[in-house]
């Protein structure tokens, strides 16, 4: 008889063979298996709450968890000032900055998907609503100049979680808009999203945050050479380095589907002396119509309508499930992007990241994300119940 220890797993071989002994089910079997409710309940706060819970929410969490109710559990835990003071402050700010860092002040991208999660707004609606939160208690109102109004907020401390203290308007209502009810599309049409990525470049930035913060995908894995390149833009060449092949096995995969798209935000400019978005309607952008002799023959750009030409080839397995393959301005966009399934996928798999610490990497945890997914649509995209589902399922097994 020969005993073999791997990976935590005990292998005992007979003869050739493996045969399965009893302390095999006890090395296959989580720690967590023996936590009892209290531990459980404690975790689960710890982690949404970014601190323990007192010892009389201790108990009715535990309590909840004994009678089979983790999802209640976890909603209460997320009654808390720091699910949304810290861990909602947290896990949003990268999303609003190239750098992806979390140690950035407040701004009104954060407020406003804060907001939405602790007001249960159907989620898929920040990209598309005409809507943006604002502090009720600051010496400075909200401003399309400067950040001010947003940073006081943070410094007071006050609660997030109190409705109170963090209010929804129209975009559209804000002193000195630019942009109509139709014209506004949740985040992608903050001053903090503007800031970040439509400064300078060609505005394709902004497509880049969409793709990593609302499809979880790099601009690369959406790359398909299938796609018909007739709006890449003038400022691409079709010649790199004097070798067509370039383009048309590599360049043209990302930019025969991302220059379509980024289309929709051709009135936007970020405009640094002013520092706030600029929107000139019915006028495109300069940074359009850049570097306009390296390609003639391109496409120019005439106005904000976009084409989703990844619906076809590799990328429908995006799970396209907008009204439209096509539209005019962002918000029509932003319903595409946040009908699709990946949309619906990716905030389950960011918030397993975030809760779990770690990515879904075997199969039951794979399943466990489509399943929440599923749970995500149907209670009309709540983040909130996907906070408590993935926080019951990690802090369970």
């Amino acid at each position: 008889m020969k005993i073999l220890i791997s990976n935590g797993l005990i292998f005992v071989f007979s003869k050739g063979r493996i045969v399965l002994s009893m302390m095999i089910l006890f090395c296959l079997m989580s720690s967590t298996s023996f936590a009892t409710p209290r531990d459980q309940a404690k975790k689960i706060h710890d982690r949404l709450a970014a601190s323990p819970p007192s010892e009389s929410v201790l108990n009715s969490m535990a309590e909840k968890i004994s009678n089979g109710d983790a999802i209640g559990a976890a909603m209460e835990a997320m009654e808390n000032k720091g699910f949304y003071n810290i861990f909602l402050k947290n896990y949003i700010t990268p999303w609003t900055n190239k750098d992806q860092a979390v140690f950035r002040p407040l701004n009104d991208y954060t407020a406003t998907a804060i907001g939405i999660i602790r007001d249960d707004v159907p989620f898929k609606e920040i990209m598309t609503a005409d809507i943006v939160y604002i502090g009720t208690d600051t010496s400075s109102d909200y401003s399309h100049s400067n950040n001010n109004h947003y940073e006081e907020l943070e410094a007071s401390d006050v609660n997030l979680g109190d409705v109170a203290n963090l209010v929804s308007v129209k975009q559209s209502e804000l002193v000195g808009t630019q942009l109509s009810a139709e014209q506004t599309a949740g985040v992608l049409t903050s001053r903090a999203a503007g800031e970040a990525f439509l400064f300078a470049g060609t505005n394709r930035a902004m497509w880049e945050s969409i793709t990593k913060n609302h499809l979880c995908m790099e601009v690369g894995d959406l790359n398909d050479v299938s796609r018909t390149p007739d709006r890449v833009r003038q400022d691409v060449t079709r010649s790199p380095g004097g070798d067509s092949t370039i383009f048309l096995n590599s360049c043209v995969g990302c930019h025969a589907g991302m220059d379509p798209l980024v289309q929709a935000f051709a009135y936007y400019e970020w405009d640094q002396e002013s520092e706030r978005v600029v929107y000139t309607d019915g006028e495109v952008q300069a940074k359009y119509l850049i570097n306009n002799t390296t390609f003639p023959l391109g496409y120019i750009t005439k106005d904000d309508s976009w084409s989703n030409y990844w619906r076809a080839g590799k990328n429908a397995a995006i799970g396209w499930r907008g009204p439209n393959a096509s539209g005019s301005g962002v918000k029509s966009l932003g319903e595409e992007i946040s009908s699709s399934e990946a949309f619906s996928r990716c905030q389950v798999k960011k918030a397993f990241e975030q809760i779990c610490f770690r990515t879904p990497a075997n199969p039951v945890e794979r399943a466990e994300v489509e399943r929440i997914t599923e749970v995500f649509e149907m209670n009309d995209y709540s983040m909130k119940r996907v906070f408590a589902e993935v926080a019951s399922f990690c802090m369970g097994q």
